[in-house]
């Protein structure tokens, strides 16, 4: 049996809330987001999971795995997709979180580097706890899945929820 990934993407921001595309620029949290963060952190104590936890570098999931009782090591392949010129813009209507890397706009990282880090991370040691963002939440289960990249924008990337992939797939707490 493959030992477990926990996954899970930080709480609402405030830029999340207004539909702006974050990328590297972050956002504080919102009240409902700090909810979400402290609950995901509930959800792996119930569960009994104690393993070690990484983290983005950037400020929502830092923020994130705080309120979630996580001590997490910085890791970089675990920040958001670089949006370039885009961050901080308003997301086109048609942008899912999935497919970000299609709306990439100067300077936005390219889909093979974004699949380059993501490699990385699903090569590492587990079992462990992943705080990360949307489109990372979304790339690392679809490659967990063997899923190309044009299927990515059929999943989800919920706030407040805690993704397990192991060696009978995946599944959700929350």
């Amino acid at each position: 049996m493959t030992a477990p990934l926990y996954i899970l993407r930080h709480g609402e921001t405030v830029w999340n809330r207004s539909g702006r595309m974050q990328g590297q620029r972050d956002s504080p949290l919102t009240a409902l987001g700090r909810v979400q963060a402290a609950r995901q952190g509930a959800l792996l104590r119930r569960a009994g999971v104690a393993v070690p936890a990484f983290v983005s570098p950037l400020g929502r999931a830092r923020r994130s795995a705080a309120l979630a009782g996580l001590r997490a090591t910085v890791d970089p392949d675990l920040s958001e997709i670089a949006m370039g010129a885009g961050e901080g813009l308003p997301r086109p209507p048609e942008a899912r979180p999935g497919v970000l890397w299609k709306f990439a706009c100067p300077g936005a990282e390219s889909q093979d580097a974004l699949i380059a880090r993501l490699s990385r991370v699903l090569a590492r040691p587990r079992p462990a706890i992943l705080i990360t963002h949307g489109v990372l939440v979304i790339g690392l289960r679809a490659m967990a899945r063997g899923l190309p990249p044009e299927a990515w924008d059929t999943l989800d990337d919920p706030q407040g929820v805690v993704f397990v992939l192991d060696g009978q797939g995946e599944r959700r707490l929350g």
